[in-house]
């Protein structure tokens, strides 16, 4: 199993801390770095967001090995052939170290502030399926890109028809959220019924989650005072350690185990408490040994 960070942009983390996770996943072995793309906190609208494509370009430019995505950006937010240039260019600056996460988007309240269209669910998933279908070939398309035929598209959704079918047409990895190893079995199974019934080969979609996690409760007093709308500490800790989320490497990397055995290729670990760097390096030091 491979492990991602991944962070939420839009939660106050500055350029520095930005340069700071990336420089860590990069000296503690983190193959990929994902940040989220949203333009408000949905726990403090106060707290800066920086655009997700624009900080990935400035990234590119100052890593040298780190990978680095969306996870996911929002069909709302960008127009197709605006979201393959950007994702282009970032191949391009960074040598071919991006990677492309699409979705249908959620957030009621970031459109609402910044006046961006939200239709339905029914019309944001049909827009989607538009939006990867034109990525793709934006990107084939583009001379600026660096990895050959396209850098990889990853398609974010819950495992239904709407998202499986255009991801088993189209990307290179499907990504669900939050759930726990049994669930991702259940979904996992539906993907791979997506595949058979679109002609592919379950075995050429790889299939990953993108989840909270904790080390330890003062781990956990750290993420409620970013995410307070979690609950308390120590019933977080609990609930995540139930799911095999929580604990130190040995349980952290045990509960992993699980979530590989019931078909999970990757694992993007959420990272609320983004100016610990410490995590990061125990993440990449003795959490990802133990499951590769």
């Amino acid at each position: 199993m491979r492990l991602a960070l991944m962070v939420e942009g839009q939660e106050g983390v500055t350029w520095e801390q930005w340069l700071g996770l990336a420089r860590a996943c990069e000296e503690h072995g983190i193959e990929t770095m994902f940040r989220s793309d949203h333009y408000l906190s949905p726990s403090d609208p106060s707290r800066t967001a920086t655009d997700a494509w624009t900080l990935l370009g400035a990234l590119a430019a100052r890593t040298t090995r780190l990978r680095i995505g969306t996870l996911v950006s929002p069909v709302t937010f960008r127009h197709q052939a605006v979201l393959a240039k950007a994702a282009a260019t970032v191949d391009h600056v960074s040598g071919g170290r991006v990677e492309v996460g699409m979705g249908a988007g959620w957030m009621t309240q970031e459109h609402e502030r910044y006046h961006i269209p939200f239709p339905e669910i029914g019309e944001r998933v049909r827009m989607l399926a538009t939006q990867i279908a034109d990525v793709d070939t934006f990107l084939r398309d583009d001379p600026l890109v660096v990895q050959r035929p396209r850098p990889p598209l990853i398609v974010g959704g819950g495992a239904r028809r709407g998202t499986t079918e255009p991801a088993v047409r189209f990307a290179d990895e499907y990504n669900t959220y939050g759930v726990d190893a049994a669930e991702a079995r259940v979904r996992r199974a539906r993907l791979d019924e997506a595949c058979e019934r679109g002609g592919r080969d379950p075995s050429t979609l790889p299939f990953s989650v993108m989840t909270p996690f904790l080390l330890d409760l003062d781990h956990a007093r750290r993420f409620v005072e970013r995410a307070p709308s979690q609950g308390p500490a120590e019933l977080v800790f609990e609930d995540l350690r139930r799911r095999g989320l929580a604990g130190g490497p040995d349980e952290l990397a045990t509960g992993l185990k699980e979530f590989e055995a019931a078909g999970v290729e990757r694992m993007m670990l959420q990272h609320i408490v983004h100016d610990d760097l410490d995590v990061v390096a125990t993440l990449g030091r003795e959490v990802a040994p133990k499951v590769r």
